[in-house]
């Protein structure tokens, strides 16, 4: 498989022959308001470019994965340049039908035996926060893709370190984990998604798989950076474990 982080939570991942779009998020830099009432209230959103062409992200892709509808993952930009015959999944009929509604006619709920091209999808559970943001948040997914030609990956999606996590980390014992791991905060309400701690109790359920980590410095209220995550995880002699990549980068596992 290889996986590219294309910037925040967009990734392409090319697995068991086929072509992924994942959470994609492709307006220019600056396109959007700040999400409010949070850091950086000065600075659009997205903060960064694209480190490609748009239609380098969209060539050849075979399937979109839409984890949940926040803008930073499935944004207006999105919505005009994909091909609306595209094979789309989603987590539930409520997005489902969002998305038919933005005009796209191939769309399927992610459900625990969903198979695409012999290859299985497995829906998991996140938790977009801890306690009363979790009712703002609203609810979100991750994906758990298998094939018998490829390592199994978990793409945990905007999920904190709970529970069910762990049992996906138990049951699948995925070899690849993608973690967003920005610690996304508003003023109010503590972490949305993952920041170092719980990337680090991720690295210790599942001590010989690769954690890569993103959602990183890409909207305005990103708290944990690449640089402070790479510190940490070098004092914690972890770093062998865990990749925190650029925008653009890619892997081949």
């Amino acid at each position: 498989m290889n996986i590219q982080l294309i910037r925040n939570a967009t990734l392409v991942v090319h697995y068991a022959g086929k072509k992924f779009l994942i959470d994609p998020f492709l307006a220019e830099k600056g396109t959007y308001p700040p999400f409010p009432n949070s850091l950086r209230q000065d600075q659009k959103n997205p903060l960064v470019s694209l480190p490609t062409s748009i239609d380098n992200v969209l060539k050849n892709i075979d399937a979109v994965i839409v984890t949940h509808l926040h803008l930073d993952h499935w944004d207006d930009t999105a919505k005009e340049v994909l091909p609306k015959d595209i094979k789309m999944f989603v987590q539930n009929q409520e997005d489902a039908k969002a998305v038919r509604n933005d005009g796209f006619q191939n769309v399927e709920v992610l459900r625990e035996g969903t198979v695409f091209e012999d290859i299985r999808l497995i829906k998991t559970l996140g938790e977009h926060g801890r306690g009363e943001i979790l009712k703002l948040a609203g609810e979100v997914c991750g994906v758990v893709f298998k094939h018998q030609n490829e390592k199994t990956l978990y793409v945990a999606g905007d999920t904190v370190w709970y529970g069910p996590v762990l049992e996906v980390i138990e049951t699948h014992k995925p070899e690849i984990i993608v973690v967003n791991g920005g610690d996304n905060q508003f003023l109010q309400g503590g972490s949305l998604v993952m920041g170092k701690e719980d990337i680090y109790e991720v690295c210790n359920a599942a001590p010989n798989a690769m954690i890569i980590s993103v959602h990183m410095e890409a909207v305005n209220h990103w708290t944990l950076s690449r640089v402070e995550l790479k510190s940490f995880i070098k004092e914690k002699n972890i770093s062998s474990n865990i990749l925190v990549p650029d925008d653009g980068e890619s892997y081949s596992f």
